[in-house]
């Protein structure tokens, strides 16, 4: 009864169509069917220019070369911090709009929200979507449980993050925040996904994913692929502030990173205030000068070029002159971008639908995956 339920997700499909349409294009190329990309990104926070740089661009580029693609507002793991339910319900809202200005397509790849709980009928246009009383993609947290008595708790208390977020914390953690990378984990079994876009900091947590596949499929037969990294090209973006400390939206001096929205104004502000060194000329070197490094990386980043090519066109530029050079660039990215999420953020309606039609997707995924996983475990 849900599955046909949520089939009736499709006829409303039409309704998202229209905003990612564009000019008539070369056939595209031929997509890659046999494996399964899965993402997430917490919805706190603002979207600043290490994600976009490191994660996001990479999003559009891989929804265009495989057939099954999974992103997801991971709302579950942004509460093992405290959050005000009005500012999450609307940061929900706010990072869809973000995701699809920046060029994630519902066509091309399923964007949903992790928790999403539909729980009475909703109308779209003419058709009406009749959900059942329950979560529409609950088998996150279905099998996060079963992965949970897989995992060893030393092991989740070795994991770097861990460590780092309970210090910064004064060792106040809480049991979401030691157990977020099994419902991760959870995240990225239940949709048999084959690979993962992470950046450097996740690599540990992949690890974990890539145990528990294999324990279960140990204990139980084969049956989930042990899912490979894909590291993203693009390093670190560092703090304007900080270039030893990675861009961050948790960041509290508000010179130190660039957000997506930020006025052209900001944007100067904070790149004129960067931390580089004395030396005035513009080179490439990261251990010897990571601020001008981490600027020059920036540049090449948003304007496409290499990093040999950037420190030659900015031959001759002192590194003052080169900041707002790469304030510039970045203002230019940005700009259609921010105009995009701007229109976005009035139609709250659209983004709902959005959401509403990939959950439906992700849920024909996931229920059959976790059906078989608690037969496996002899629940049923």
């Amino acid at each position: 009864m849900a599955l046909h339920s949520i089939r009736k997700a499709r006829g409303c499909w039409s309704f998202i169509r229209a905003l990612h349409k564009g000019s008539a294009a070369a056939p595209a190329p031929q997509k890659d069917s046999k494996k399964r990309i899965f993402s997430g990104i917490q919805p706190t926070g603002i979207l600043h220019l290490g994600n976009y740089l490191g994660a996001i661009e990479n999003w559009v580029r891989l929804q265009d070369e495989y057939d099954s693609v999974l992103y997801s507002i991971v709302d579950l793991h942004s509460i093992t911090v405290p959050q005000d339910p009005a500012v999450l319900r609307q940061s929900i809202l706010d990072m869809t709009a973000v995701l699809l200005a920046c060029g994630i397509n519902p066509e091309k790849s399923i964007l949903f929200q992790q928790s999403q709980e539909l729980s009475s009928a909703r109308k779209c246009g003419k058709a009406v979507l009749l959900y059942d009383l329950w979560n529409v993609v609950s088998e996150h947290t279905q099998l996060s449980w079963i992965l949970s008595c897989m995992v060893r708790l030393p092991r989740l208390q070795h994991l770097h993050q861990w460590k780092a977020k309970t210090t910064k914390q004064k060792h106040d953690g809480t049991g979401g925040l030691l157990t977020y990378p099994v419902l991760q984990a959870a995240d990225i079994l239940l949709y048999k996904s084959t690979h993962v876009p992470v950046g450097e900091d996740q690599v540990q947590h992949m690890e974990l994913v890539q145990d528990l596949a294999e324990g279960f499929n140990k204990k139980y037969g084969e049956f989930f692929p042990v899912p490979k990294s894909i590291l993203t090209s693009m390093k670190k973006v560092k703090s304007l502030r900080d270039p030893s400390a990675k861009m961050s939206k948790s960041d509290p001096d508000k010179l130190a990173t660039v957000r997506i929205t930020d006025s052209p104004e900001e944007i100067v502000q904070k790149f004129r205030k960067a931390v580089t060194d004395f030396t005035s000329e513009v080179t490439y070197d990261p251990a010897g000068r990571a601020g001008v490094s981490n600027m020059v990386a920036v540049h090449a980043a948003v304007t496409g070029l290499s990093v040999e090519e950037v420190v030659r066109r900015s031959a001759g530029m002192d590194t003052a002159h080169y900041k707002l050079a790469v304030a510039d660039a970045v203002i230019e990215k940005f700009a259609p971008i921010k105009r995009e999420i701007e229109k976005l953020k009035l139609d709250k309606d659209h983004l709902e639908k959005v959401l509403q039609i990939g959950s439906a997707k992700a849920k024909e995924l996931a229920y059959p995956v976790c059906q078989e996983v608690k037969k496996l475990v002899g629940f049923l």
